[in-house]
């Protein structure tokens, strides 16, 4: 489900971690959806890099992993622009879905 949901976020949007777990109907869960993308193939089709924190970070992986910079540069080629300190601003790129999706979503 995690994983329908991301699929879901258009390309120019980020969605938080917490907002995909309630989505998924894992509300409280926003860790085990990091967990979740991390664990995706290389070459998987979902677009794990518009999942991003609560603050609008992208969240490091331990050892400075390539995949923080791979995940800013996908973001900025979709138009998602960061500020100064890294952070993208929500009020302006953070996904919101349409009420049918969210209502369809959180009434399974």
């Amino acid at each position: 489900m995690i994983r329908a949901v991301v699929r879901r976020i258009p390309p120019g949007c980020v969605a938080t971690y917490g907002q995909v777990a309630l989505l998924a109907g894992f509300p409280g869960c926003a860790r085990q959806v990091g967990y979740a993308l991390s664990a995706l193939e290389d070459t998987s089709s979902v677009p794990w890099h518009r999942v991003v924190n609560a603050r609008g970070c992208i969240s490091h992986r331990s050892g400075g992993s390539p995949a923080d910079l791979l995940q800013r540069l996908r973001l900025e080629a979709e138009g998602v622009r960061f500020d100064a300190q890294g952070r993208i601003p929500l009020d302006r790129f953070q996904w919101r879905p349409e009420p049918e999706f969210t209502h369809r979503m959180l009434d399974r």
